[in-house]
């Protein structure tokens, strides 16, 4: 399995597990319509989209760019050769990198100071903090997802005859 086959299957469990969030959200508002037809919304039930929403989100990214699903100008690469279109992958790659990294080192610190301010949402009061923490793992993972689409790149570009395994 290697260092590689344990970070696809980390970063697989974790969007699987953003989806279930995103699952979750839909249940909750789908049970607010129904109490609500009926004079009793759930309470705060905006307030738990908000966060799932984000975090959810946010569990994709690695996966995104684990797979190159990403979006792209493929017409424009299209025609080109293997090795120029991993030169472009490398340095998508090494922009993910720096921008995840980046991402992550300022929303860790984001998320010290909604646990020192002690920010809450309006209605459920729910500190705000627990929802970085998920946020600030998927960063890592971008990041980490960063660098393996990195050395994937490079190696295509170092042996543009060798297929991925």
């Amino acid at each position: 399995m290697g260092l590689k086959g344990l970070t696809h299957r980390i970063i697989t469990a974790w969007a699987l597990a953003g989806g279930v969030v995103i699952l979750l959200v839909v249940a909750i508002q789908t049970i607010s319509v129904i109490t609500g037809a009926f004079g009793n919304p759930l309470p705060g039930d905006f307030e738990l989209t908000e966060l799932g929403v984000a975090v959810g989100v946010f569990c994709f990214l690695p996966y995104c760019q684990l797979t190159d699903a990403n979006v792209t100008a493929d017409i424009f690469t299209s025609g080109l050769k293997r090795r120029s279109r991993a030169v472009l992958i490398l340095l998508s790659a090494l922009v993910a990198l720096v921008f995840a990294a980046i991402m992550a080192w300022r929303t860790w610190i984001g998320t010290l100071d909604q646990f020192e301010y002690d920010y809450q949402t309006a209605i459920l009061q729910i500190p705000i903090g627990y929802a970085f923490i998920p946020i600030v793992i998927s960063l890592l993972l971008l990041v980490l997802a960063s660098l393996v689409t990195l050395a994937e790149s490079y190696r295509d570009i170092a042996h543009p005859q060798q297929e991925r395994m």
